[in-house]
């Protein structure tokens, strides 16, 4: 107990330091973003904040895994340097029993970086997609001049207002064009009163219209179509954006139900995120070896090989589940299982960058 306690004050210092100085440095660039947006009257300074805060959350399932290797790797790193670990050595307490303690407190970090990749983060994609969203669709509902075409939402359609009512949220007098190139058809809506869609990742893209009438126009034919209605609801196809969005503010269970390897990359990387934040400190311990007072720059460069390595090599595999390319066994398991094999190489040879 008195060696665990020692080694978690050992990294705290440094984790909670670095983890702090990570958060100010995130905070401040989302910050400068986000402020900018509320200058220019895209986004309330409450919804700005906000925004900034959940971007935060998210980031934290990256920053506290990189803080815990680090930090693990400078206490270790000041052990070595001031010949600790050797009178730790030279009383019978082996390098295993420091890969014990840190294991213990590696865990303790992995139950938080799983609660925030498996709850916390979907909720704050989703949170901060509906306040984009609503923000957006406010903002282009204010800019949004009349008498002017647009295209909604990437997709096929021409949408064209002859009025804006900011209050209720409304275009008055519009019309919505699609043309049907492929089997030469058009497709007229007019209508006094619309709502353009309200992006939410839990419900379909679509725009409201009021009052008016459907004209579906055969070129080819001559067969026209003409519709009177009282409301009327246009789906629009989501954009790739838009679906890799709805990806991240999925629940987890929801993911863990889906073929698609887009939603299976994103639940495996998810559910293996604590997996990685034990494996990264339990591989600094074996990284921060060195001689007692020698230089630590060879052991700190090493370590940020191996760091980077690891994390291009799941980015690569997360990728490649997405693609297709490889299958969801093993997946990103695959990349865990070669860490582990890193680990234990390190662990019977350490000090591989000092030497």
């Amino acid at each position: 107990m008195i060696i665990d306690r020692y080694v978690s004050q050992e990294i705290s210092r440094p984790l909670f330091a670095g983890l702090a100085l990570l958060i100010l440095i995130f905070v401040a660039w989302s910050a400068a973003r986000y402020l900018g947006l509320a200058a220019d009257g895209q986004l309330s300074m409450f919804a700005a904040f906000k925004l900034v805060g959940l971007n935060t959350l998210v980031a934290l399932e990256i920053l506290l895994p990189s803080a815990l290797f680090f930090s693990v790797l400078a206490a270790m790193g000041r052990l070595y340097k001031e010949a600790e670990m050797h009178s730790f050595y030279a009383a019978g307490v082996g390098r295993m029993r420091f890969l014990e303690s840190v294991l213990k407190y590696a865990l303790v970090v992995a139950l938080l970086t799983g609660f925030i990749s498996i709850i916390a983060r979907p909720w704050a994609y989703r949170t901060s997609y509906e306040l984009e969203a609503r923000a957006a669709a406010h903002y282009d509902l204010k800019k949004m001049a009349a008498g002017e075409f647009v295209e909604l939402a990437g997709s096929d359609y021409v949408f064209y207002a002859g009025g804006v009512d900011v209050d209720n949220g409304e275009h008055r007098d519009v019309f919505l064009f699609k043309r049907h190139r492929k089997h030469r058809r058009a497709e007229l809506l007019v209508a006094r009163r619309a709502t353009l869609p309200a992006l939410n990742p839990d419900e379909p893209l679509a725009a409201h219209f009021q009052e008016g009438y459907n004209y579906l126009l055969d070129e080819a034919r001559r067969r026209d179509l003409i519709t009177r209605f009282g409301d009327l609801e246009v789906r629009l196809k989501r954009s790739s954006e838009q679906e890799k969005y709805r990806r991240k503010a999925e629940t987890t269970a929801a993911l863990s139900q889906s073929s698609d390897p887009k939603d299976i990359a994103e639940f495996q990387w998810r559910i293996t995120t604590p997996l990685a934040t034990v494996l990264l400190g339990l591989m600094a311990v074996p990284l921060a070896h060195s001689a007692p007072r020698a230089s630590r720059i060879r052991n700190v460069f090493g370590a940020l090989v191996v760091y980077i390595a690891l994390f291009a090599m799941t980015s690569v595999m997360r990728t490649g589940i997405e693609q297709g390319t490889l299958g969801a066994m093993p997946g990103l398991w695959l990349a865990y299982v070669l860490e582990a094999v890193l680990l234990l190489f390190l662990v019977r040879k350490p000090g591989i960058f000092s030497r």
